[in-house]
């Protein structure tokens, strides 16, 4: 096919997620390799989003590509109650990494599913029904992550699922109270959670899940303590906590996982995206051995088809044998800290960047009319002008590619990234927002 039928056929015939369908315009995708995407004209991509935070061991992966081919001259697909290699390497290879506590894993076919069967698992242990989650929060859409999350994108599942219930937690630079420190911060919106598990009935609530870092709603890093003051709440009153690490994991914050920066260890952790870079879909909930023996003589109310697919799993034992050898997560610490300092310079160059927030190669830049009042350069919920996909219109155009949520830019590359590509990229972010300062400021 030429790029143009390619181009008018999928826009003709198939729907896209998260889109107005009318004047769509798809690039046709030639090849991609490393950080980089190729178009059948030629032009060039860098993937500074990692497409959506899932491809962090780039493109053209030869370890997975080879795993791939390896495992199909065998057998593609067995269900789960067969023992699969592939299968049984990935949860090895998880597992043993994992603290002594954490037992078993369920795969999934993604980050959705696995946190719709997480609450399933939490609701059957438990014997209870409700579960909290953040109304900055986005996990997954369909009809159960969907009620879980709490941004807009929840609306066209209403009216919700009885039980999901919905708390507001700290977002430190747009917050209206004034705190005199972090701690103090923190110690009011875990007093405030707190409250709510009582008025909720704490002997009625499951499970409360957060994402360990807010992704898509903002890049938001929780103060120093916030994760610790919820596994405390969970302790106290006997409720399952869910770290949903389907963006932050796999060392996309330079730890395996993005909870073991805060000091604290969840009872279910949700993965996704990066335990196979995405070459087929793949995710899990990781369970806590009291939880999974807790399974050994009771009945466990959860199964897919394609749980635990061999291809997948292949893929991923191929991934995290890469990330390993190639001290992926010494290296994300080292260009993560770079990008910090690439970052702070941009915020300090642009009078429309009001905030960066990063950690390892995870990071936001919030964008606003006044540094002063921090007023969102688009209104929340609503970008009746478009300036956000504009601007990241204007960023493509020049071979930087990523996407924004509300007025936030999404820069999360590939963990393979290097300092001088970093370099070159961020130098088309910058053009880009002198463009801004002097258009809609």
């Amino acid at each position: 096919m030429t790029a143009s039928e390619i181009s008018r056929i999928q826009a003709e015939k198939v729907l896209l997620g998260w889109s107005r369908q009318g004047g769509l315009e798809p690039i046709a995708v030639d090849h991609a390799e490393g950080i980089y995407i190729y178009d059948k004209d030629g032009n060039r991509y860098a993937d500074m989003s990692s497409e959506q935070v899932n491809l962090n061991a780039g493109y053209a992966n030869r370890e997975m590509t080879e795993a791939i081919k390896s495992q199909l001259d065998k057998y593609a697909y067995v269900q789960g109650s067969w023992g699969a290699e592939p299968r049984a390497k990935l949860a090895e290879s998880i597992i043993g990494r994992l603290p002594d506590c954490f037992g078993k894993i369920f795969f999934t076919n993604g980050g959705a599913d696995a946190n719709e069967n997480a609450i399933k698992i939490a609701r059957m242990y438990t014997g209870r029904f409700k579960v909290l989650s953040q109304y900055r929060s986005y996990h997954g859409s369909t009809f159960g992550a969907g009620n879980l999350t709490g941004e807009p994108r929840h609306f066209a599942l209403e009216p919700a699922i009885p039980g999901f219930i919905h708390f507001r937690g700290p977002y430190p630079y747009q917050e209206k109270l004034k705190f005199d420190s972090e701690d103090e911060e923190c110690a009011y919106y875990v007093e405030k959670l707190r409250e709510q598990v009582i008025f909720e009935g704490s002997d009625r609530i499951a499970a409360i899940i957060v994402e360990t870092i807010v992704g898509s709603n903002g890049i938001i890093i929780y103060p120093k303590n916030y994760l610790k003051g919820i596994r405390k709440i969970c302790d106290e009153f006997g409720i399952v906590m869910i770290c949903d690490e389907v963006m932050t994991g796999w060392y996309r914050t330079g730890k395996m996982f993005a909870y073991m920066n805060f000091d604290v260890t969840p009872d279910i952790i949700t993965f996704a995206k990066g335990v196979n870079s995405g070459y087929i879909p793949l995710g899990g909930a990781i369970v806590r051995s009291r939880i999974a023996h807790f399974f050994d003589d009771k009945f466990l109310s959860c199964g897919l088809t394609y749980s635990g697919h061999p291809l997948a799993c292949a893929a991923g034992a191929a991934c995290q044998e890469f990330y390993m050898k190639s001290n992926i997560e010494s290296h994300v610490q080292k260009v993560g800290e770079y990008l910090g300092k690439l970052l702070e310079n941009i915020k300090k160059n642009h009078a429309c960047v009001g905030d960066v927030r990063y950690i390892g190669l995870f990071s936001g830049i919030e964008l606003v009319k006044d540094k002063k009042s921090r007023e969102p350069l688009v209104p929340w919920g609503k970008d009746e002008n478009g300036i956000m996909g504009a601007i990241i219109k204007e960023l493509k155009s020049r071979g930087f590619f990523t996407y924004s949520h509300e007025n936030v830019i999404v820069v999360a590359p590939p963990l393979i990234i290097t300092e001088k590509q970093l370099n070159e990229e961020m130098m088309k972010l910058d053009e880009v927002l002198y463009i801004v300062d002097e258009k809609f400021l």
